[in-house]
């Protein structure tokens, strides 16, 4: 069954002194051990995460997209290199670097690898400039965080691009980056366990109960990454208060529930049972492959768990692992895996 991974990320091999452009204390940038294997993320001088070489080598990405028997790969950016916090005139030239760097990385195999860009988020015009930019050279898409700063999906800075991007016809991703927490979720990877599906769920229910999906034109191709993270599962219980509290009411005319079709939502929930739910909430004409390859965190068998799920019907299998993303980044010619 042929596989179109949505949800795939990359970090070019920049440099300290390529990263000082957008700051020389915070901006990220790739140390690569000695062995060429393996390496670090790192923020300014502090470590942020280890990784291995298919993060920023596509000969590797190819390699193990054929052991995965992936089709084609949809990267984005390692949401840390987003730049959100920095100026927006230095965040936009970062984009724009960035993004020239992601193509560099598809032009391994341009028919299977597929690159969605950044933007410099914090300006609406120059947001609005990149993005287009970055579709006539060849994005298939944007990818976003779920909040700038204190301000979340709901805002109408936030809405205007969501509303550029689908009169301009542009898919979004949305995912998650720079998580709540007040320090208690110290360890144990806490924040990305925790607040990570909470920030998601937290980006969706701001755009149905704001009413922002009343103002949002309804071709808005939007996917929110990890299943939608907590959405799904909590569902019953934003329905419920929507029809007890009028407080809950007072910015949504519609029943919560009722917003479902107006978002996608990839496969990255590990749990068979998990993604049964999802499919029961979402339909399997809402849901895409996505693996977040290739961190640990990630599917490590990419499309397996959708393959072996026993309750998905063969067409929604092919639905979710490649005709519902064929379409939403119009990918109808998409080549078979090696």
């Amino acid at each position: 069954m042929r596989k179109i991974d949505m949800h795939a990320h990359f970090l070019p091999p920049i440099s300290r002194r390529d990263a000082a452009g957008l700051d020389p204390d915070n901006a990220p940038w790739l140390a690569v051990d000695e062995n060429g294997e393996t390496g670090q993320i790192m923020k300014g001088d502090r470590p942020f995460r280890p990784v291995y070489r298919a993060l920023w080598d596509p000969g590797m990405r190819l390699e193990e997209m054929d052991k995965h028997g992936v089709d084609v790969q949809i990267i984005s950016a390692t949401p840390i290199m987003f730049g959100y916090e920095f100026p927006a005139q230095r965040a936009a030239a970062w984009a724009a670097r960035m993004n020239d760097l992601a193509l560099e990385h598809c032009a391994a195999d341009p028919r299977r690898l597929k690159a969605l860009a950044q933007v410099p988020l914090q300006d609406l015009d120059l947001a609005c400039r990149e993005a287009a930019r970055a579709r006539d050279d060849g994005h298939v898409g944007i990818q976003i965080g779920n909040h700038l700063g204190p301000k979340d999906l709901d805002d109408e800075h936030l809405v205007q691009f969501l509303i550029h991007c689908a009169q301009e016809g542009i898919p979004i991703l949305a995912h998650p980056w720079d998580m709540m927490t007040d320090g208690r979720m110290k360890k144990w990877m806490l924040p990305w366990l925790v607040a990570m599906p909470a920030e998601t769920q937290l980006g969706i229910l701001s755009l149905i109960l704001s009413g922002a999906f009343e103002r949002i034109p309804p071709s808005l191709k939007l996917c929110f990454a990890h299943g939608g993270g907590s959405f799904a599962f909590l569902l019953g219980r934003v329905d419920n208060a929507w029809h007890c509290r009028d407080i809950v009411r007072q910015d949504c005319p519609n029943p919560p529930s009722s917003y479902v079709k107006r978002f996608y939502v990839d496969s990255a929930v590990f749990d068979q049972g998990a993604l049964r739910l999802l499919a029961d909430v979402m339909g399997g004409d809402r849901i895409m492959l996505g693996s977040d390859y290739p961190f640990p965190l990630g599917e490590q068998s990419i499309g397996k768990l959708v393959n072996d799920n026993p309750w998905l019907a063969d067409d929604d299998k092919r639905r979710i692992n490649h005709g519902n993303a064929a379409a939403f980044f119009g990918l109808q010619d998409a080549p078979a895996a090696a």
